[in-house]
């Protein structure tokens, strides 16, 4: 129905959707099979044999992810750390490396520590904004990926994807980005020189948070193929239920995109000279440090955000458990708003390495509900926050 010509907004909702051919269904159907009828001996419909193998809902989002990242093979997972693990034994074998960033998510950092780690993976953790740093730490014939993250989680560093791919590139590494927190709707990372895109589809791409998933894009068929071959074989697949429920969510990403960036940018600019705040970490300020590269690689700045609480981690943690709005709970990327505490949540496993989050800082997902409810709600938690830890 669509094709790479289309703009994103029109490949959000009709890629890889084609209507139903025997009922004229314009959403096509949940296929909540595990198995398939063969013809004969090996003479399969379609290809489809067995739901670990494949599934048309799942083969639906898969091209709808490929169009929306501008890649040529997409693959989707139960989780995006499934979909992480996945590329990670396809490329890696013992004894090589992988340099990735100091602000990545907690997740990624356990993933490649402590469970590759422990079959022979090592890693070095490097300020991804320090080209020099990222030059010095890739080891050619060893270093096989260079893992950026950006906006990183939670202090929203911005790294310049197009310059990190050449120097990735020059030492023989395959350049991974995770572009969870951008979502596709404000970044391109394969146009900026990318090998492969990873998603948490859990986030901003299902958008509702009512499901868990992951996916990876890229370009290359000898990876693609590998990467397919974990997949099917590891089978940490998405379902045909939480693939179709990612694809709802999709059809909306792309206003939602807009409406939560407006939101952010809203209450960082407000919250900028609150006296209990100390730092808004938001790439939509002028002063943040990636503000021109995220102007220059991103058409919005998304709807993420952290805040350097005063009074340390008492006064963050009292800030954190305040919000009535904002809901105290793990994850992001959903309509509604959500608080996090990074320190004792999402960045627990980090804590005592060099990727350990201040215990100050709190995220915020910011919704997209009325900004005007948003920021009453965020003030009076401040005030609250400050009070109770006097």
């Amino acid at each position: 129905m669509t094709d790479k010509s289309s703009h994103f907004d029109t490949r959000a909702i009709h890629a890889g959707q084609d209507f139903d051919p025997t009922t004229g269904a314009v959403i096509p159907p949940v296929y909540l099979t595990s198995t398939f009828v063969q013809k004969g001996i090996g003479q399969l419909r379609n290809g489809y044999e067995y739901g670990r193998a494949s599934n048309p809902t799942r083969t639906a989002l898969q091209d709808l992810l490929a169009s929306l990242e501008g890649g040529t093979y997409g693959l989707s997972f139960a989780s995006g750390l499934a979909a992480e693990d996945a590329l990670l034994r396809a490329a890696l074998k013992p004894g090589d490396h992988v340099v990735l960033g100091n602000d990545v998510y907690g997740g990624t950092h356990r993933l490649i520590n402590r469970i590759h780690g422990a079959w022979g993976i090592t890693n070095t953790v490097v300020d991804m904004s320090n080209l020099f740093e990222v030059q010095s730490a890739l080891k050619k014939g060893s270093t096989k990926i260079l893992w950026i993250e950006t906006p990183s989680n939670p202090l929203m560093k911005i790294s310049d994807i197009a310059e990190l791919s050449d120097i990735g590139h020059q030492a023989g590494a395959i350049v991974v980005v995770d572009n969870t927190f951008a979502s596709p709707a404000l970044q391109q990372p394969l146009a900026l020189g990318a090998d492969v895109v990873v998603h948490s589809t859990t986030k901003y791409l299902g958008g509702h948070s009512d499901v868990i998933g992951g996916a990876l894009v890229l370009n290359d068929e000898e990876l693609a193929e590998q990467v397919a071959f974990i997949q099917f074989a590891a089978g940490a697949v998405s379902g045909p239920m939480d693939a179709w429920l990612t694809i709802r969510g999709i059809k909306t990403l792309s206003p939602r995109a807009e409406r939560h960036s407006r939101n952010a940018q809203a209450i960082a600019e407000h919250l900028v000279g609150n006296p209990a705040v100390e730092r808004v970490y938001y790439p939509g300020l002028p002063d943040h440090p990636g503000h021109e590269l995220a102007r220059q690689q991103m058409s919005a700045f998304g709807g993420m955000l952290s805040l350097a609480i005063k009074g340390g981690a008492k006064a963050a943690r009292r800030f954190a458990e305040s919000t009535v709005l904002f809901q105290l709970a793990e994850s992001l990327g959903g309509v509604e708003s959500l608080v996090n505490y990074p320190s004792e949540m999402t960045h627990a496993s980090v804590r005592g390495t060099e990727l350990e989050v201040p215990d100050n800082i709190v995220r915020l997902s910011v919704g997209i509900e009325s900004v005007e409810d948003l920021i009453a709600d965020l003030d009076a938690a401040l005030v609250r926050s400050q009070k109770r830890a006097k």
